[in-house]
């Protein structure tokens, strides 16, 4: 029988993992979230146009470039923007939101690639997101792991969500685990914040009740000892989880779990979970 203090100690842990899932789900359904992307366009120097865009879209050496009509107005960084305007060169993995109207056109870099991928608030992905399944928080799916950090970032390149794409990433270390009584490790990424971590993975749920392409877990900064903890209750779904219009990484070979974990959120309704 649990003991009272065990009791509220499970309370206290659930509670938090509540409001942790509350705030993915209301992330999922901002209207300018990832459910909102409607399109997912790849530029090279010919203008094109999109449906669901303003103007005529390029790149080359110098950057994204768009043409817009006539009484076609985009909004950058608070400022109206009409005829020509150049973005520049964008960052990997950088980008910037230009307003249209109610929508939100997202000019970004993905795999060495420019890209454009609007976010209108009407999307029929959105407007159906009824929230994402996940498992009941667990406090044994709080593993204590050590992060054992590389002598050098390497560089790791990974697979896509989108087929032909590849990112490269700099792995600054690897978390060492035991989960059933098995030793594991997954490669760490940089993740938000300084000193924090992240990991891609799968595992033996994967295809099974939660997403076969990958799951992605947020970790805090190691401490002093390389102490860290790995809640896999807050495993979460990356966007391709629920559409086709993103470019996610894949885990490296290594990230591969031979174990089940059965923590964290599950196959989205909108790739038929329940």
């Amino acid at each position: 029988m649990p003991t009272e203090a065990t009791t509220t100690d499970l309370h206290a842990f659930t509670e938090d993992w509540l409001e942790w899932h509350r705030a993915q789900e209301a992330r999922l359904a901002d209207p300018h979230g990832f459910l909102a992307v409607t399109g997912l366009h790849w530029l090279d120097d010919r203008p094109q146009r999109f449906p669901d865009a303003p103007g005529a879209w390029r790149t080359g050496p110098d950057g994204v470039v768009v043409n817009l009509d006539n009484g076609e107005e985009l909004v950058v960084d608070g400022t109206p923007v009409r005829g020509e305007h150049r973005f520049g060169v964008l960052p990997e993995r950088g980008g910037v939101d230009a307003v249209w109207g109610d929508a939100v056109i997202e000019v970004a870099k993905r795999g060495g690639n420019d890209i454009v991928r609007p976010r209108h608030p009407d999307a029929p992905l959105l407007k159906a997101f009824t929230g994402t399944p996940a498992y009941a928080p667990d406090p044994r799916w709080a593993v204590t792991g050590r992060y054992i950090p590389f002598e050098e970032p390497r560089p790791t390149t990974v697979g896509a969500a989108a087929a032909g794409l590849e990112h490269v990433y700099d792995a600054p270390g690897r978390i060492e685990f035991e989960v059933e009584g098995r030793r594991l490790s997954l490669t760490a990424f940089p993740g938000r914040g300084a000193g924090g971590l992240t990991v891609l993975f799968t595992d033996a749920t994967s295809g099974v009740t939660t997403y076969a392409a990958n799951r992605t877990l947020a970790v805090e900064p190691p401490a002093a000892d390389g102490t860290v903890v790995l809640d896999f209750n807050r495993a979460t779904n990356l966007p391709c989880a629920y559409t086709d219009l993103a470019t996610c990484p894949l885990p490296p070979a290594e990230n591969r779990l031979p174990v089940a974990i059965e923590a964290g959120q599950k196959i989205p309704r909108e790739r038929g979970g329940s």
